[in-house]
Protein backbone atom coordinates (compact mmCIF):
# COMPACT_ATOMS: atom_id res chain seq x y z
CA UNK A 1 0.00 0.00 0.00
CA UNK A 2 1.27 3.84 -1.08
CA UNK A 3 -0.52 5.18 2.24
CA UNK A 4 -2.48 4.65 5.04
CA UNK A 5 -4.96 6.87 4.80
CA UNK A 6 -5.35 8.43 1.24
CA UNK A 7 -8.38 11.27 1.37
CA UNK A 8 -9.87 12.60 -2.06
CA UNK A 9 -10.65 16.46 -1.61
CA UNK A 10 -9.04 18.92 0.89
CA UNK A 11 -11.68 21.10 2.17
CA UNK A 12 -12.52 21.64 5.77
CA UNK A 13 -13.39 17.79 6.16
CA UNK A 14 -10.65 16.86 3.73
CA UNK A 15 -7.36 18.93 4.60
CA UNK A 16 -8.71 18.62 9.01
CA UNK A 17 -8.63 14.94 8.52
CA UNK A 18 -5.31 14.45 6.48
CA UNK A 19 -3.53 16.64 9.21
CA UNK A 20 -5.65 14.64 12.57
CA UNK A 21 -4.43 11.50 10.61
CA UNK A 22 -0.58 12.64 10.10
CA UNK A 23 -0.84 13.79 13.95
CA UNK A 24 -1.57 10.29 14.31
CA UNK A 25 1.32 8.70 12.87
CA UNK A 26 -0.64 7.69 9.61
CA UNK A 27 0.89 8.10 6.08
CA UNK A 28 -1.09 10.27 4.87
CA UNK A 29 -1.88 12.11 0.90
CA UNK A 30 -4.85 14.34 -0.28
CA UNK A 31 -5.90 14.49 -3.64
CA UNK A 32 -7.17 18.06 -4.98
CA UNK A 33 -8.25 19.27 -8.31
CA UNK A 34 -8.38 23.20 -7.75
CA UNK A 35 -7.01 25.07 -4.60
CA UNK A 36 -6.08 23.59 -0.96
CA UNK A 37 -8.88 24.38 1.45
CA UNK A 38 -11.70 23.19 -1.29
CA UNK A 39 -15.23 26.08 -1.62
CA UNK A 40 -15.15 26.81 1.93
CA UNK A 41 -11.47 28.59 1.82
CA UNK A 42 -11.69 29.79 -1.80
CA UNK A 43 -15.51 29.95 -2.86
CA UNK A 44 -17.26 30.01 0.13
CA UNK A 45 -17.13 30.79 4.32
CA UNK A 46 -13.71 32.93 3.92
CA UNK A 47 -14.04 34.86 0.69
CA UNK A 48 -17.90 35.92 1.58
CA UNK A 49 -16.64 37.16 5.27
CA UNK A 50 -14.24 38.91 3.52
CA UNK A 51 -16.47 40.97 0.96
CA UNK A 52 -19.08 41.46 4.31
CA UNK A 53 -15.93 43.15 6.33
CA UNK A 54 -15.56 45.31 3.65
CA UNK A 55 -19.05 46.06 3.63
CA UNK A 56 -19.04 46.91 7.26
CA UNK A 57 -16.50 48.84 6.68
CA UNK A 58 -18.06 51.03 4.20
CA UNK A 59 -21.43 51.05 6.29
CA UNK A 60 -18.72 52.38 9.42
CA UNK A 61 -17.36 55.02 6.92
CA UNK A 62 -21.27 56.32 5.48
CA UNK A 63 -22.10 56.34 9.49
CA UNK A 64 -19.30 57.90 11.08
CA UNK A 65 -20.97 61.01 11.72
CA UNK A 66 -22.76 59.10 14.08
CA UNK A 67 -20.06 58.07 15.85
CA UNK A 68 -18.86 61.27 16.41
CA UNK A 69 -16.19 60.78 13.62
CA UNK A 70 -15.95 63.88 10.76
CA UNK A 71 -15.08 62.79 7.12
CA UNK A 72 -14.47 65.60 4.49
CA UNK A 73 -15.78 64.10 1.12
CA UNK A 74 -17.79 61.66 -0.45
CA UNK A 75 -17.45 57.80 0.63
CA UNK A 76 -17.83 55.57 -2.33
CA UNK A 77 -17.22 51.57 -1.77
CA UNK A 78 -14.33 50.45 -4.35
CA UNK A 79 -15.67 46.85 -5.84
CA UNK A 80 -12.31 45.61 -7.25
CA UNK A 81 -10.30 46.44 -4.33
CA UNK A 82 -13.17 44.46 -2.32
CA UNK A 83 -13.25 41.92 -4.71
CA UNK A 84 -9.60 41.74 -4.61
CA UNK A 85 -8.74 41.93 -1.05
CA UNK A 86 -11.28 38.74 -0.91
CA UNK A 87 -9.33 36.72 -3.12
CA UNK A 88 -5.78 37.71 -1.55
CA UNK A 89 -7.18 36.51 1.83
CA UNK A 90 -8.68 33.54 0.59
CA UNK A 91 -5.12 32.92 -1.31
CA UNK A 92 -3.61 33.22 1.85
CA UNK A 93 -5.44 30.68 3.50
CA UNK A 94 -4.90 28.42 0.79
CA UNK A 95 -1.01 28.43 1.32
CA UNK A 96 -1.82 28.17 4.35
CA UNK A 97 -3.35 24.87 4.41
CA UNK A 98 -0.03 23.78 2.00
CA UNK A 99 1.98 25.13 5.00
CA UNK A 100 0.38 22.82 7.10
CA UNK A 101 0.93 19.93 5.11
CA UNK A 102 3.95 20.55 4.74
CA UNK A 103 4.28 20.51 8.52
CA UNK A 104 2.50 17.33 9.09
CA UNK A 105 4.06 15.50 6.19
CA UNK A 106 1.00 14.93 4.24
CA UNK A 107 1.50 14.52 0.61
CA UNK A 108 -0.43 16.43 -1.92
CA UNK A 109 -1.74 15.00 -5.51
CA UNK A 110 -2.97 17.13 -8.15
CA UNK A 111 -5.66 15.97 -10.21
CA UNK A 112 -8.87 14.02 -9.86
CA UNK A 113 -9.57 10.87 -7.66
CA UNK A 114 -12.04 8.35 -8.81
CA UNK A 115 -12.38 4.91 -6.41
CA UNK A 116 -10.96 2.05 -8.54
CA UNK A 117 -12.02 -0.69 -5.49
CA UNK A 118 -11.72 -0.13 -1.97
CA UNK A 119 -8.45 0.38 -1.36
CA UNK A 120 -7.61 2.21 -5.23
CA UNK A 121 -8.29 5.57 -6.58
CA UNK A 122 -7.21 6.53 -10.13
CA UNK A 123 -6.17 9.97 -10.34
CA UNK A 124 -6.25 11.67 -13.71
CA UNK A 125 -3.94 14.85 -13.78
CA UNK A 126 -3.81 18.54 -15.76
CA UNK A 127 -2.34 17.09 -18.57
CA UNK A 128 -4.99 13.65 -18.91
CA UNK A 129 -2.11 11.54 -17.82
CA UNK A 130 -3.39 9.01 -15.33
CA UNK A 131 -1.48 7.93 -12.43
CA UNK A 132 -2.95 4.73 -9.25
CA UNK A 133 -2.63 5.18 -5.78
CA UNK A 134 -3.39 2.81 -2.83
CA UNK A 135 -3.92 3.25 0.92
CA UNK A 136 -5.28 0.89 3.22
CA UNK A 137 -8.15 3.50 4.33
CA UNK A 138 -9.87 5.84 1.42
CA UNK A 139 -11.76 9.21 2.85
CA UNK A 140 -14.01 10.81 0.39
CA UNK A 141 -14.65 14.52 0.57
CA UNK A 142 -15.56 15.77 -2.25
CA UNK A 143 -17.93 18.50 -0.94
CA UNK A 144 -20.82 20.14 -2.99
CA UNK A 145 -21.69 22.57 -5.60
CA UNK A 146 -23.94 24.91 -6.34
CA UNK A 147 -27.57 23.57 -7.37
CA UNK A 148 -29.90 24.65 -10.14
CA UNK A 149 -33.11 24.54 -10.39
CA UNK A 150 -34.74 23.73 -13.81
CA UNK A 151 -35.77 26.84 -15.04
CA UNK A 152 -32.72 28.41 -13.69
CA UNK A 153 -29.99 27.73 -15.66
CA UNK A 154 -26.75 29.01 -14.36
CA UNK A 155 -24.79 30.92 -17.87
CA UNK A 156 -21.98 32.35 -15.18
CA UNK A 157 -22.64 35.73 -16.58
CA UNK A 158 -26.20 36.88 -16.19
CA UNK A 159 -27.83 33.98 -14.21
CA UNK A 160 -24.94 32.97 -12.11
CA UNK A 161 -23.92 31.01 -8.99
CA UNK A 162 -21.96 31.82 -5.65
CA UNK A 163 -18.57 31.18 -7.86
CA UNK A 164 -19.07 33.68 -10.31
CA UNK A 165 -21.22 36.60 -7.22
CA UNK A 166 -17.54 36.28 -5.92
CA UNK A 167 -15.43 37.46 -8.83
CA UNK A 168 -17.87 39.89 -10.55
CA UNK A 169 -15.89 42.30 -12.88
CA UNK A 170 -17.80 45.64 -11.97
CA UNK A 171 -20.77 45.85 -9.71
CA UNK A 172 -24.13 45.70 -10.89
CA UNK A 173 -26.85 47.88 -10.74
CA UNK A 174 -29.58 45.73 -9.98
CA UNK A 175 -29.75 42.30 -8.72
CA UNK A 176 -32.12 39.46 -7.71
CA UNK A 177 -31.28 36.75 -5.18
CA UNK A 178 -33.43 33.78 -5.70
CA UNK A 179 -32.98 32.01 -2.09
CA UNK A 180 -32.77 33.22 1.34
CA UNK A 181 -30.67 30.69 2.99
CA UNK A 182 -26.67 31.62 4.78
CA UNK A 183 -25.46 31.87 0.96
CA UNK A 184 -28.11 34.12 -0.50
CA UNK A 185 -29.01 36.32 2.59
CA UNK A 186 -24.89 36.96 2.84
CA UNK A 187 -24.87 37.88 -0.66
CA UNK A 188 -28.02 40.05 -0.68
CA UNK A 189 -26.69 41.73 2.54
CA UNK A 190 -23.49 42.76 0.79
CA UNK A 191 -24.22 43.63 -2.71
CA UNK A 192 -27.37 45.87 -1.23
CA UNK A 193 -25.08 47.32 1.38
CA UNK A 194 -22.85 48.28 -1.14
CA UNK A 195 -25.47 50.27 -3.29
CA UNK A 196 -26.96 47.50 -6.11
CA UNK A 197 -30.70 47.58 -6.10
CA UNK A 198 -31.41 43.75 -4.50
CA UNK A 199 -34.95 42.23 -4.50
CA UNK A 200 -34.90 38.55 -2.61
CA UNK A 201 -36.49 35.84 -3.63
CA UNK A 202 -37.75 33.05 -1.34
CA UNK A 203 -40.24 29.94 -1.85
CA UNK A 204 -40.86 29.56 1.91
CA UNK A 205 -43.28 31.95 4.42
CA UNK A 206 -40.08 33.58 5.87
CA UNK A 207 -36.80 34.54 4.93
CA UNK A 208 -33.46 31.97 6.49
CA UNK A 209 -36.45 28.96 6.73
CA UNK A 210 -34.41 26.72 9.04
CA UNK A 211 -34.50 29.53 11.59
CA UNK A 212 -36.52 30.60 14.34
CA UNK A 213 -39.72 32.51 12.91
CA UNK A 214 -38.95 35.38 15.10
CA UNK A 215 -35.23 35.43 13.92
CA UNK A 216 -36.60 35.18 10.35
CA UNK A 217 -39.19 38.21 10.74
CA UNK A 218 -36.66 40.39 13.19
CA UNK A 219 -33.69 39.67 9.89
CA UNK A 220 -36.84 40.82 7.23
CA UNK A 221 -37.27 44.08 8.69
CA UNK A 222 -33.85 44.68 9.43
CA UNK A 223 -33.33 43.86 5.70
CA UNK A 224 -36.72 46.31 5.02
CA UNK A 225 -35.10 48.64 6.81
CA UNK A 226 -31.62 48.72 4.51
CA UNK A 227 -34.22 49.48 1.73
CA UNK A 228 -34.03 45.78 0.23
CA UNK A 229 -37.11 44.34 -1.95
CA UNK A 230 -37.90 40.98 0.04
CA UNK A 231 -40.72 38.49 -1.19
CA UNK A 232 -40.99 35.70 0.48
CA UNK A 233 -43.52 32.67 -0.52
CA UNK A 234 -42.81 33.87 -3.90
CA UNK A 235 -40.98 32.27 -6.56
CA UNK A 236 -38.96 33.32 -9.78
CA UNK A 237 -41.29 31.69 -12.95
CA UNK A 238 -38.99 32.42 -15.44
CA UNK A 239 -35.94 34.73 -16.62
CA UNK A 240 -35.46 35.91 -20.18
CA UNK A 241 -31.87 36.91 -20.89
CA UNK A 242 -32.11 37.57 -24.42
CA UNK A 243 -31.77 41.58 -24.07
CA UNK A 244 -28.87 43.74 -22.21
CA UNK A 245 -31.04 42.56 -18.85
CA UNK A 246 -32.51 40.13 -17.27
CA UNK A 247 -36.29 39.87 -17.40
CA UNK A 248 -37.23 38.41 -14.14
CA UNK A 249 -41.26 37.25 -13.78
CA UNK A 250 -42.18 36.97 -10.11
CA UNK A 251 -44.73 35.17 -8.60
CA UNK A 252 -45.87 36.66 -5.67
CA UNK A 253 -48.48 36.31 -2.89
CA UNK A 254 -50.15 39.61 -4.86
CA UNK A 255 -50.02 38.31 -7.75
CA UNK A 256 -47.03 37.64 -10.64
CA UNK A 257 -44.19 41.00 -11.48
CA UNK A 258 -42.07 41.48 -13.96
CA UNK A 259 -38.37 43.63 -13.54
CA UNK A 260 -35.34 44.11 -15.01
CA UNK A 261 -32.02 43.55 -13.19
CA UNK A 262 -28.43 43.16 -14.26
CA UNK A 263 -27.85 39.90 -12.38
CA UNK A 264 -29.81 37.14 -11.23
CA UNK A 265 -27.97 35.21 -8.24
CA UNK A 266 -29.33 31.73 -8.18
CA UNK A 267 -28.39 30.34 -4.24
CA UNK A 268 -31.26 27.59 -3.87
CA UNK A 269 -28.94 25.42 -2.12
CA UNK A 270 -25.98 23.02 -3.19
CA UNK A 271 -25.29 19.50 -4.43
CA UNK A 272 -23.53 16.71 -3.09
CA UNK A 273 -20.18 16.02 -5.63
CA UNK A 274 -20.57 11.96 -5.83
CA UNK A 275 -20.71 11.81 -9.84
CA UNK A 276 -17.95 10.53 -11.70
CA UNK A 277 -15.94 9.42 -8.17
CA UNK A 278 -16.71 5.52 -8.89
CA UNK A 279 -19.42 4.77 -6.50
CA UNK A 280 -21.26 2.69 -8.46
CA UNK A 281 -18.30 0.52 -10.13
CA UNK A 282 -17.06 0.42 -6.10
CA UNK A 283 -20.81 -0.58 -4.88
CA UNK A 284 -21.04 2.32 -2.37
CA UNK A 285 -24.63 2.46 -1.31
CA UNK A 286 -26.01 6.71 -1.42
CA UNK A 287 -29.54 7.62 -0.66
CA UNK A 288 -31.10 10.78 -2.05
CA UNK A 289 -27.75 11.39 -3.81
CA UNK A 290 -25.30 11.50 -0.68
CA UNK A 291 -23.62 8.34 0.78
CA UNK A 292 -24.94 6.20 3.27
CA UNK A 293 -22.52 5.99 6.22
CA UNK A 294 -22.67 4.76 10.16
CA UNK A 295 -21.49 6.90 13.00
CA UNK A 296 -18.03 6.86 12.64
CA UNK A 297 -18.37 7.70 8.51
CA UNK A 298 -18.30 3.91 7.43
CA UNK A 299 -19.64 3.29 3.86
CA UNK A 300 -20.86 -0.21 3.11
CA UNK A 301 -17.27 -1.14 1.36
CA UNK A 302 -14.73 -1.88 3.96
CA UNK A 303 -11.94 0.81 3.80
CA UNK A 304 -13.75 3.36 2.39
CA UNK A 305 -15.63 6.56 4.67
CA UNK A 306 -17.10 9.72 3.90
CA UNK A 307 -17.44 13.27 5.64
CA UNK A 308 -18.72 16.28 5.03
CA UNK A 309 -21.42 17.79 2.05
CA UNK A 310 -21.81 14.76 0.32
CA UNK A 311 -23.36 12.64 3.40
CA UNK A 312 -26.56 13.28 4.94
CA UNK A 313 -26.32 15.84 8.14
CA UNK A 314 -25.81 19.92 7.71
CA UNK A 315 -23.74 21.21 5.26
CA UNK A 316 -21.26 23.18 7.32
CA UNK A 317 -17.73 23.58 7.53
CA UNK A 318 -17.44 22.94 11.03
CA UNK A 319 -19.69 19.68 11.02
CA UNK A 320 -17.08 18.32 7.98
CA UNK A 321 -13.99 19.16 10.11
CA UNK A 322 -15.44 17.62 13.00
CA UNK A 323 -16.77 14.64 11.15
CA UNK A 324 -12.85 14.12 9.68
CA UNK A 325 -11.16 13.76 13.14
CA UNK A 326 -13.85 11.75 14.11
CA UNK A 327 -13.56 9.42 11.06
CA UNK A 328 -9.35 9.38 11.43
CA UNK A 329 -9.53 8.78 14.94
CA UNK A 330 -11.72 5.75 14.84
CA UNK A 331 -9.57 4.83 11.65
CA UNK A 332 -6.47 5.15 14.26
CA UNK A 333 -7.84 2.72 16.99
CA UNK A 334 -8.89 5.58 19.27
CA UNK A 335 -12.71 5.48 20.48
CA UNK A 336 -13.96 8.89 19.76
CA UNK A 337 -17.69 9.92 20.71
CA UNK A 338 -19.36 10.14 18.06
CA UNK A 339 -21.10 13.58 17.13
CA UNK A 340 -24.25 14.83 18.72
CA UNK A 341 -26.20 16.46 15.74
CA UNK A 342 -28.66 17.85 17.45
CA UNK A 343 -26.18 20.05 19.07
CA UNK A 344 -24.57 21.68 15.52
CA UNK A 345 -24.33 25.53 15.62
CA UNK A 346 -25.45 27.85 12.27
CA UNK A 347 -24.34 30.89 11.35
CA UNK A 348 -25.42 33.40 8.98
CA UNK A 349 -23.34 36.80 8.97
CA UNK A 350 -25.61 39.30 7.08
CA UNK A 351 -25.96 42.48 9.40
CA UNK A 352 -27.78 41.55 11.57
CA UNK A 353 -25.59 38.38 12.43
CA UNK A 354 -27.74 35.19 13.11
CA UNK A 355 -26.92 31.90 14.96
CA UNK A 356 -28.72 29.35 16.39
CA UNK A 357 -28.41 26.04 17.89
CA UNK A 358 -30.70 23.14 19.05
CA UNK A 359 -34.93 23.25 18.83
CA UNK A 360 -36.41 25.84 17.50
CA UNK A 361 -39.86 27.07 19.41
CA UNK A 362 -41.94 25.43 16.84
CA UNK A 363 -39.48 22.03 16.70
CA UNK A 364 -39.87 22.21 20.78
CA UNK A 365 -43.35 21.89 20.75
CA UNK A 366 -43.48 19.08 17.81
CA UNK A 367 -41.71 16.98 19.60
CA UNK A 368 -43.95 17.57 22.80
CA UNK A 369 -41.69 19.47 25.49
CA UNK A 370 -43.52 22.07 27.54
CA UNK A 371 -41.33 24.95 27.25
CA UNK A 372 -39.94 28.14 29.17
CA UNK A 373 -38.61 30.53 26.71
CA UNK A 374 -36.54 33.68 27.71
CA UNK A 375 -35.70 36.42 25.48
CA UNK A 376 -34.05 39.77 26.15
CA UNK A 377 -33.55 42.51 23.42
CA UNK A 378 -30.20 44.00 22.07
CA UNK A 379 -32.35 47.19 23.12
CA UNK A 380 -31.50 46.65 25.94
CA UNK A 381 -28.04 46.04 26.25
CA UNK A 382 -25.63 48.65 27.05
CA UNK A 383 -22.92 47.26 25.06
CA UNK A 384 -25.05 46.45 21.85
CA UNK A 385 -26.11 50.37 22.50
CA UNK A 386 -22.62 51.75 22.77
CA UNK A 387 -21.85 49.85 19.36
CA UNK A 388 -24.88 51.32 17.69
CA UNK A 389 -26.08 47.71 17.19
CA UNK A 390 -29.76 47.58 18.68
CA UNK A 391 -31.71 45.51 16.80
CA UNK A 392 -32.11 41.78 17.60
CA UNK A 393 -32.40 39.57 20.55
CA UNK A 394 -31.17 36.34 22.36
CA UNK A 395 -33.75 33.85 22.70
CA UNK A 396 -33.14 30.54 24.35
CA UNK A 397 -35.79 27.52 24.65
CA UNK A 398 -35.60 25.30 27.94
CA UNK A 399 -37.49 22.23 28.99
CA UNK A 400 -39.47 23.10 31.78
CA UNK A 401 -39.39 19.78 33.34
CA UNK A 402 -35.86 19.54 33.64
CA UNK A 403 -33.98 23.10 32.78
CA UNK A 404 -32.38 21.27 30.02
CA UNK A 405 -31.27 23.80 27.66
CA UNK A 406 -33.12 22.72 24.45
CA UNK A 407 -32.21 25.48 21.77
CA UNK A 408 -30.90 28.71 21.16
CA UNK A 409 -31.77 31.68 18.23
CA UNK A 410 -29.90 34.51 18.33
CA UNK A 411 -30.05 38.04 16.12
CA UNK A 412 -27.45 40.88 16.35
CA UNK A 413 -24.03 42.10 16.33
CA UNK A 414 -21.34 39.31 17.37
CA UNK A 415 -24.11 36.78 17.83
CA UNK A 416 -21.64 34.11 15.51
CA UNK A 417 -19.00 34.90 18.37
CA UNK A 418 -21.49 34.38 21.53
CA UNK A 419 -23.37 30.72 20.52
CA UNK A 420 -20.43 28.08 21.12
CA UNK A 421 -20.66 29.79 24.67
CA UNK A 422 -24.10 27.63 24.36
CA UNK A 423 -22.55 24.99 22.39
CA UNK A 424 -20.51 23.75 25.34
CA UNK A 425 -24.04 24.81 27.93
CA UNK A 426 -25.81 22.03 26.32
CA UNK A 427 -23.04 19.36 25.85
CA UNK A 428 -22.41 20.00 29.58
CA UNK A 429 -25.97 19.81 30.51
CA UNK A 430 -26.22 23.03 31.64
CA UNK A 431 -29.76 24.26 33.15
CA UNK A 432 -31.62 27.38 32.68
CA UNK A 433 -30.63 28.14 36.13
CA UNK A 434 -26.99 27.70 36.26
CA UNK A 435 -26.50 29.85 32.96
CA UNK A 436 -28.51 32.69 34.91
CA UNK A 437 -25.79 32.00 37.83
CA UNK A 438 -22.75 32.34 35.50
CA UNK A 439 -21.68 35.77 35.77
CA UNK A 440 -20.91 37.72 32.77
CA UNK A 441 -18.82 40.63 32.22
CA UNK A 442 -20.05 43.59 31.62
CA UNK A 443 -20.72 45.44 29.18
CA UNK A 444 -21.04 42.55 27.25
CA UNK A 445 -23.05 41.21 24.22
CA UNK A 446 -22.81 37.84 25.89
CA UNK A 447 -24.50 39.46 28.65
CA UNK A 448 -27.94 39.05 26.82
CA UNK A 449 -27.14 35.20 27.03
CA UNK A 450 -27.40 35.07 30.88
CA UNK A 451 -30.39 37.68 30.69
CA UNK A 452 -32.21 35.66 28.27
CA UNK A 453 -32.29 32.95 30.64
CA UNK A 454 -33.45 35.24 33.62
CA UNK A 455 -36.26 36.16 31.79
CA UNK A 456 -37.19 32.66 31.28
CA UNK A 457 -37.66 32.03 35.00
CA UNK A 458 -38.92 35.78 35.65
CA UNK A 459 -35.85 36.85 37.12
CA UNK A 460 -34.27 39.46 34.48
CA UNK A 461 -33.10 42.26 35.56
CA UNK A 462 -32.61 45.04 32.83
CA UNK A 463 -36.03 44.66 31.02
Amino acid sequence: MDYDVLIIGSGPGGYVAAIRAAQLGLKVAVIENESLGGVCLNWGCIPTKSLLKSAQAYEYAKHAADYGVKIEGDVNPDFKAMVKRSRDVSGGMSKGVQFLFKKNKVEIISGTGRLVDKNSVEVTGEDDKKSRYSAKHIIIATGARSRELPNLKQDGKKIIGYREALTLEKQPESMVVVGSGAIGSEFAYFYNSIGTDVTLVEFMPTLVPNEDEEVAKQLERSFKKLKMKVHTGSTVEKVDTSGEKCRVTIKTKKGEESIEVDIVLSAVGIAPNTEGIGLEEVGIATENGKIKVDEFYRTNVEGVYAIGDIIPGPALAHVASAEGIVCVEKISGLSPEPINYGNIPGCTYTNPEISSLGLTEAKAKEAGYEIKIGKFPYSASGKASSAGQKDGFVKLIFDAKYGELLGAHMIGGNVTELVAELVVAKKLEITGHELIKTIHPHPTMSEAIMEAAAAAYDEVIHI
